[in-house]
């Protein structure tokens, strides 16, 4: 009778286990979910009245976007999404877009091309700056400074102009797991005065440093900058990379995690432009900026998040959007390089 007893409750200890680590895991991931709408809902409530900085106005279009807009959102490996204020609102993808075609060009052909053919290091200029390439014949960029991000979109193959555009839509709209187009008012905003990064691109091709007609890519380039996001679109983006290159919403692998080891490394050390040391000082985490207010942000294994406000601080990162990350990442003690002693 004894021994019965012992199977009986060795049986019940075996059958319970797995229900008890579910219940667990669910209590661990409930309490996950309401530490991140708790840190985006204070964010957004502390930076929502917050005046400072001004919209980009050197491309006409963007200036005209209402200036008080602002939204967070953050998508979770497991697929959740978790929002609060303009997250619907659809503004120009811009610089952010320099992410995905590096991501492209890596899974395709290597990231040794990026190295060899763009370059990796930070240039300690603004983003729109000659000085490097002059200095550098040309190599002294990256894929998040114009210059750089110009050369990788004339890395793009394709036979002719619509094939190769048609490439980087597709990856763009891999990483958000939807359909994406572009802003035809802000392209033609951008492509009549766009004459700065057109003399780049010949600057450029004057040093061998780029790898398609200079002007063709250059529009492309432009036109890339131009598709229509809204910020849930850019978090499920930053999502996919801290899932290790898998959409965690379609379920699509869209890079490699290998590819992503390469990509984060280059958004930590130059993702913010000319400010990137000092968001990495503060935050410590891959993000990237793009004029049209948006920035994304990566903690690989956890989430992406994403924040979008037109109003930019002097090196062309939104200051609300900034702040907002920073805030997150601060309150839920995610910092990677925040280590308590033992």
């Amino acid at each position: 009778m004894k021994r019965l007893f012992i199977l009986n409750l060795l049986f019940l200890f075996i059958i319970s286990s797995p229900f008890e680590l579910l219940a667990q895991s669910k209590k661990e991931i409930k309490k996950r979910d309401q530490a991140i709408q708790m840190a985006i809902d204070s964010a957004y409530v502390k930076y929502k009245d917050l005046k400072e900085g001004a919209n980009a106005d050197y491309i006409p279009a963007l200036a005209e976007v209402p200036s008080e807009l602002f939204g967070i959102a953050v998508v979770t490996p497991d697929g959740k999404m978790f929002e609060i204020g303009d997250t619907d609102y659809r503004f120009s993808i811009q610089s952010l877009s320099k992410v995905f075609t590096m991501a492209h060009i890596i899974e395709e052909q290597g990231p040794a091309v990026i190295e060899q053919k763009v370059g990796v290091n930070p240039t300690g200029q603004v983003f729109n700056s000659i000085y490097p390439i002059e200095q550098h014949q040309g190599k002294g960029i990256n894929p998040f400074v114009n210059p750089g991000a110009i050369a990788t979109t004339s890395l793009v193959e394709g036979d002719n102009y619509d094939e190769i555009f048609n490439n980087i839509l597709k990856t763009q709209e891999a990483f958000a797991g939807s359909s994406l187009s572009v802003d035809e008012v802000i392209y033609e905003s951008e492509a009549a005065t766009n004459q700065r990064n057109q003399a780049i691109a010949m600057l450029l091709n004057s040093w061998g440093r780029i790898y398609a007609d200079p002007l063709e890519t250059t529009d492309i380039y432009t036109r890339q900058c131009a598709v229509s996001v809204h910020t849930k679109d850019l978090a499920v983006m930053a999502g996919t990379l801290a899932n290790g290159g898998k959409n965690p919403v379609t379920g699509e692998v869209v890079i490699s995690p290998e590819t992503t080891s390469f990509v984060l490394p280059m958004m930590t050390v130059a993702g913010l432009y000319d400010n990137a040391g000092f968001w990495l000082y503060y935050v410590g985490i891959p993000a990237k900026s793009g004029v049209g207010g948006g920035i994304i942000a990566v903690v690989p294994g956890k989430f992406g998040v994403a924040a979008f406000s037109p109003r930019l601080d002097k090196a062309g990162n939104s200051v609300r959007a900034q702040y907002a990350i920073y805030d997150i990442i601060k309150r839920m003690e995610i910092n990677p390089y925040l280590v308590e002693p033992k």
